[in-house]
């Protein structure tokens, strides 16, 4: 993969262009780490050769990471903004794409998150989203309430459950008011938790069994993105029942995970890129929605918690893990 792996460094690595001239550039801004979800960026180069495109052959790929630091977002933008990168492409957070279209009303923006672009201010209609920015929406904060759901279904004598958050998530306080309507509707207390660094995210777990809490619903976060073994470990060390969005959560030995499929997703957002830098105008083009929802669980892990898979639960999952 030809790429620019960056950091929080300020000084970039220098590409010569002198003969690389006419080939397109796509600056892609990632909230994670390289390292976190190489599936991921293979689907994103897959939608992009799908238009034609191959990184090295006939476009370059300058990569952006924050590591699930939002207040970097700003200084990413702004760097590819002075390259005059023929497109960007934020694959992963509202903060990237809010951040890339603060910087330039010109370079072509396009976006996948997992929240209303429109309540974002993103863009003011997903059908011509006009101006420069257009891109890809996956189910995440619409199926908070499910995560919730289906937790409940597997641990259903548990009466106080924990909810954790990132409160400087764009859409924190939706996912909050989203979960304390789940919990009341299934008759559950529900203990709001508050994460942003490390430390922070140890002592949540440090505090958990004065709650008394039965489960835990894990909100969607680019921060959390890129500590999801961390967050596995953390979990099955406290035997707590957890669920996640990702897949990546019960690879790594979490037990459930619930949510939009991130590979289509990514696909998708590919796909738009190509199709901008072919020519076509990010205004014109609709904002996708990928519908496409997974159910993973964990067999090893809920045995190890003392726990049995519903049927139920077993016959929709898309995949258990033994």
């Amino acid at each position: 993969m030809a790429s620019v792996v960056v950091g929080a460094a300020v000084t970039w690595p220098r590409r010569t262009y002198a003969q690389q001239q006419p080939m397109p550039v796509v600056g892609v801004i990632d909230s994670t780490a390289p390292e976190v979800h190489p599936n991921l960026l293979r689907s994103f180069h897959q939608g992009l050769s799908e238009t034609g495109y191959v990184d090295g052959r006939n476009v370059l790929i300058e990569y952006r990471w924050s590591d699930g630091q939002y207040d970097r977002a700003p200084q990413l933008a702004a760097d590819l903004v002075r390259r005059q990168v023929t497109v960007i492409a934020t694959i992963d957070g509202s903060a990237s794409a809010l951040a890339a279209k603060a910087a330039t009303s010109t370079i072509p923006v396009v976006f996948r998150i997992g929240a209303d672009p429109i309540a974002l201010g993103l863009v003011t209609n997903l059908n011509r989203p006009g101006d420069n920015v257009t891109g890809v929406t996956s189910l995440t904060v619409e199926v908070g309430q499910k995560r919730l759901e289906v937790l409940h279904e597997l641990v259903p004598a548990a009466t106080v459950v924990a909810f954790l958050i990132n409160p400087n998530a764009p859409f924190a306080e939706t996912l909050s008011r989203d979960a304390h309507a789940a919990a009341h509707s299934f008759g559950l207390q529900l203990r709001v938790l508050q994460a942003t660094t490390d430390r922070e995210l140890s002592s949540v777990f440090a505090n958990l069994p004065q709650l008394r809490v039965g489960g835990l619903v894990i909100g969607s976060d680019v921060f959390f993105n890129s500590r999801i073994e961390q967050l596995a470990a953390l979990t099955v060390r406290h035997a707590l029942p957890a669920v996640y969005q990702y897949r990546a959560f019960v690879a790594a030995g979490g037990l459930m995970s619930y949510g939009g499929s991130l590979e289509e997703s990514y696909r998708l957002a590919g796909i738009y890129t190509g199709r901008v830098i072919k020519g076509e105008k990010p205004g014109d083009l609709p904002v996708q929605q990928s519908t496409k929802v997974e159910m993973f669980i964990n067999l090893k892990t809920a045995n190890a918690l003392g726990l049995t898979v519903p049927i139920s639960l077993l016959g929709r999952a898309d995949e258990v893990i033994e």
